[in-house]
C-alpha cells in the first residue's frame, strides 16, 4: 500500500481538491490534444520546413515512441520518489519540449521537441491518475477518475480544431506555444494543492529494460519509415529491422526472468486479456494511421484551410464519443465479445467504404464514412479495454493496465509508421513526373505538399492533378488494408474470445441508470 505523506486533506475532504482536479484536467487536456494537434499542422510544416513524408512521420511518431517506452518506468519513479514531485517534473519537461518546438526551425529540432514532450507526457499520464486516491474519498474517487479520463479523451477531437484555428491566425510554432500557459497553471496548482504520496514497496526502475524498450521501438519505427525511401533490401534498413527484433527479444527474455518485471509478459497467456488488448491495439493502429493521412487529404487535395480541416475531422470523433458513452449499456445486454466484434466489423465496413473515395468524391462522402468509423472505434475500444482488465485477477490489474497502455501506444506509433510508409510507396509509384527535370521530380515525390509547391513554381497544372490522384490512391490503399485488418481481428475475437452471458440489469443497475439520467 502507498504511504501518504500529507493525507489529512484527503480525510477532511479539503474543498481545494476540486481545484486540484481542475488542474489535472487541464494537464490531461493538453496531453490529449497533443496526440492529434500536430496532424493538422503537418501539411503547413511540411511546406515551410521542406519535410518529406518520412520526416513528417518522424515528427508525429517521436512523441508516441518516447511516450510508450517511458510510461511504465515513469510510473515507478512516481511511486518511489513521490508522485507529486514526478508529476511536476513531467509537466516541466513537457513545458521545455513545447518551448523548444515553438522555437524550432528545422525538422530535426521539431523531432527533438516532440521526443522531449513525450518524456514529460509519460510522467504526467499515469501519475495524474495515481494522485487521485490521496485527494478523494472512495465515494468521490470514481467520479474524479472518470473526469480525468474524459479530459484525456476529449483532448483528441480538440487537437485538430485548436491546431487549425492557431494555424489560420498565427505561425505553426503556436501549436506548441499554446501548451505553455496551461502547463504553467498545472505546475502551480500541483505544487500548492496536491499532497505528496509514495509507495516504497514498488519495484525499482529497470534501466536496462527501459533502454531495450526505447531502442527496440526506435529501431523498428526507423526501419518501417525509411524502407519506402531506401528499399527493404538496404543494409541500414535490414540492420535496423534485425536490431529491433534482437532488442525486443532481449526485452521479453529479461522481463520473463526478473523477479518483479515492469512488463509482465505472463499476462499475455490469459486469452481474454490478450485478445482484448489486441483489439484495442488494432483500433489505436488504425486511428493513428487515419489521423496521419486524412489531414493532408482534406487540406491539400480538397483545399480546406487548417481550421476547416480540424472541423471536418469531427464526425469521426463525434461517432467515437457517442459510441463510447453508449457502450456500457450495450455490453450489459449483449456481452463484450459480441459488441467488440461488431464494433470491429463496423470499423472494417467504414474503412472499406472509405476506400471507394476518389478525387471527385467531395467531403460529404468522407463525412459519412468517418462517422461510421468513429462508431466502430468507440464500440470496439471501450469494451475491449474494460474486458482486458476484467479478465485479470484484481491484484494484477496494475501491471495489466501498464502493459495494455504500453502496447496500445506502440500500436499507434507502428500505425503511423506502417500506414504512412504504405501511403508513400503508392504515392511515389502513381505520381507522374515524366516531363519534369530530375530535381523538381524528386522534390514532388517527397510528398503531396511538395508536389503542389513544385507545380506552383513551374506552372505545371498537370502535376497537381497527378499528385492529388496519387495521394488519394495511397489513402485508399491505407483504408483497404485497415479495413481488412479490422475484419480479421473481428473474426479472431468472435472465434477465440471467451464468451460471457449478459445478465439483465438488476434493481441496483436500474437505480444507477436512473440517477445518471437525472444528473
Amino acid at each position: 500500500m502507498a504511504t501518504v505523506k500529507s493525507s489529512p486533506a484527503a480525510h477532511r475532504q479539503d474543498p481545494r481538491r476540486w481545484w486540484a482536479l481542475a488542474a489535472l484536467v487541464a494537464s490531461m487536456l493538453v496531453l490529449g490534444f497533443d496526440m492529434t494537434i500536430l496532424n493538422v499542422a503537418l501539411p503547413t510544416m511540411a511546406g515551410q520546413l521542406d519535410a518529406s513524408t518520412g520526416e513528417q512521420q518522424w515528427m508525429a511518431d517521436a512523441y508516441i515512441v518516447v511516450f510508450a517506452a517511458l510510461m511504465l518506468p515513469a510510473g515507478l519513479l512516481g511511486d518511489r520518489f513521490g508522485r507529486r514531485r514526478m508529476l511536476v517534473t513531467g509537466l516541466g519537461v513537457f513545458l521545455a519540449g513545447s518551448l523548444l518546438g515553438a522555437l524550432a526551425d528545422s525538422v530535426a529540432l521539431v523531432v527533438a521537441a516532440r521526443a522531449v514532450m513525450g518524456m514529460g507526457g509519460a510522467l504526467v499520464m499515469p501519475l495524474a491518475l495515481a494522485v487521485l486516491p490521496a485527494l478523494f474519498a472512495p465515494g468521490e474517487r470514481t467520479k474524479a477518475v472518470g473526469i480525468v479520463s474524459a479530459a484525456s479523451a476529449l483532448g483528441a477531437p480538440l487537437g485538430p480544431i485548436v491546431g487549425g484555428w492557431l494555424l489560420d491566425h498565427f505561425w505553426w510554432g503556436s501549436i506548441f506555444l499554446i501548451n505553455v500557459p496551461m502547463v504553467a497553471i498545472g505546475i502551480t496548482a500541483c505544487l500548492f494543492l496536491l499532497p505528496e504520496t509514495t509507495d516504497p514497496s514498488s519495484p525499482k526502475v529497470d534501466v536496462v529494460s527501459t533502454a531495450l524498450t526505447a531502442a527496440g521501438l526506435g529501431a523498428l519505427i526507423y526501419a518501417i519509415i525509411e524502407a519506402p525511401v531506401r528499399g527493404w533490401g538496404d543494409p541500414l534498413v535490414l540492420g535496423m529491422a534485425g536490431g529491433a527484433v534482437a532488442l525486443i527479444a532481449a526485452l521479453v527474455l529479461r522481463e520473463r526472468h526478473v523477479p518483479r518485471p515492469m512488463l509482465d509478459m505472463s499476462l499475455l497467456r490469459n486469452r481474454g486479456f490478450l485478445l482484448n488488448t489486441l483489439a484495442a491495439t488494432l483500433v489505436m493502429f488504425v486511428l493513428s494511421g487515419l489521423m496521419f493521412v486524412l489531414p493532408q487529404y482534406l487540406q491539400v487535395v480538397l483545399g480546406h484551410d487548417a481550421f476547416g480541416t480540424g472541423v471536418r475531422l469531427l464526425p469521426m470523433m463525434g461517432g467515437l464519443l457517442v459510441a463510447a458513452k453508449g457502450a456500457e449499456s450495450v455490453v450489459r445486454r449483449f456481452g463484450p465479445r459480441a459488441v467488440i466484434s461488431c464494433g470491429l466489423v463496423v470499423l472494417a465496413f467504414a474503412a472499406i467504404l472509405g476506400s471507394r473515395t476518389t478525387v471527385d468524391s467531395g467531403y460529404g462522402f468522407t463525412a459519412l464514412w468517418l462517422t461510421i468509423a468513429g462508431l466502430g472505434f468507440g464500440f470496439a475500444v471501450v469494451p475491449a479495454m474494460d474486458s482486458a482488465l476484467g479478465a485479470l485477477p484484481v491484484e494484477r490489474a496494475g501491471s495489466g493496465t501498464g502493459l495494455m497502455m504500453t502496447v496500445r501506444q506502440v500500436g499507434g506509433a507502428v500505425g503511423i509508421a506502417l500506414l504512412g510508409s504504405l501511403l508513400t510507396v503508392v504515392y511515389t509509384d502513381r505520381l507522374d513526373t515524366g516531363k519534369l527535370p530530375d530535381g523538381p521530380a524528386d522534390a514532388a515525390g517527397e510528398s503531396v505538399v511538395a508536389a503542389h509547391e513544385v507545380a506552383d513554381r513551374l506552372g505545371a497544372a498537370g502535376l497537381v492533378d497527378s499528385a492529388d490522384r496519387a495521394y488519394v490512391d495511397g489513402m485508399v490503399t491505407v483504408l483497404l488494408v485497415s479495413g481488412i485488418a479490422a475484419l480479421v481481428t473481428a473474426l479472431l475475437v468472435a472465434a477465440l474470445l471467451p464468451g460471457t452471458t449478459p445478465a439483465p440489469p438488476d434493481d441496483t443497475d436500474m437505480a444507477r441508470q436512473t440517477a445518471d439520467t437525472r444528473e
